[in-house]
């Protein structure tokens, strides 16, 4: 069963592939190396969302609802293999599992990993979207504590473009496109000692929330 929209084709298949592609191949990086759990997503051209929903709330952004995940841990040719059932998918990671996201504006998320490096705490990876948003990499449970910390810290009343991502929502992972807008990058890709244990929000926040407020 498939189907095409605005020149983007979803292919469902139990046909597996051995193939080594660079999605497949950024796949097994995620499971087997950094110990994401990977998600197939949609694609979006033109606005159009290849899940063949025209009213869809959010194209090219969420997951295949047929596509099975594949799971933090899964060796090279077990990724490739489980990648190859969805071929044209995008890349997505849940939120929630083994980190939460806090999400800024750009220019200030910028602006805030060169201080917080200089300061020399420690950092998770970074992603950069196409929208112009920053997305720090932090331990789970920093959504659900985000007001208490923000409150703690003294910026419960301030207008920050600050925002925390948790259980139950997808981002897009690098190199994937979001959204027919453009692909994903890192502005500090995963390591091996922070990938699969970032740090807690509340180590960086202080300084994300000053940036924030100056921008």
């Amino acid at each position: 069963m498939g189907f095409t929209i605005g020149g983007i084709r979803e292919k469902r298949s139990g046909v597996r592939r051995r193939g080594r592609g660079a999605e497949a191949t950024a796949v097994a990086e995620y499971t087997g190396l950094w110990g994401w759990t990977v998600v197939p997503g949609t694609r979006a051209r033109d606005g159009a969302c290849s899940c063949g929903q025209p009213d869809c709330p959010a194209p090219g952004t969420h997951p295949l609802g047929f596509a099975r995940e594949v799971p933090a841990g899964t060796g090279v040719d077990a990724a490739a293999d489980a990648w190859g059932e969805t071929p044209g998918a995008s890349m997505l990671l849940p939120v929630g599992r083994t980190f939460d996201v806090l999400d800024v504006a750009e220019q200030a998320g910028r602006r805030a990993l060169v201080r917080l490096e200089r300061m020399g705490l420690p950092l998770g990876p970074v992603a950069v979207t196409p929208t112009g948003r920053a997305q720090f990499f932090v331990a789970p449970g920093a959504a659900a504590e985000l007001p208490g910390l923000l409150y703690r810290m003294g910026w419960d009343d301030a207008d920050l473009d600050l925002r925390a991502l948790g259980p139950g929502t997808h981002i897009t992972a690098p190199p994937s496109d979001l959204g027919g807008l453009g692909p994903v990058r890192w502005l500090r890709p995963p390591v091996l000692d922070t990938a699969a244990a970032p740090p807690q929000a509340r180590l960086l926040l202080g300084t994300l929330a000053y940036i924030c407020h100056r921008s």
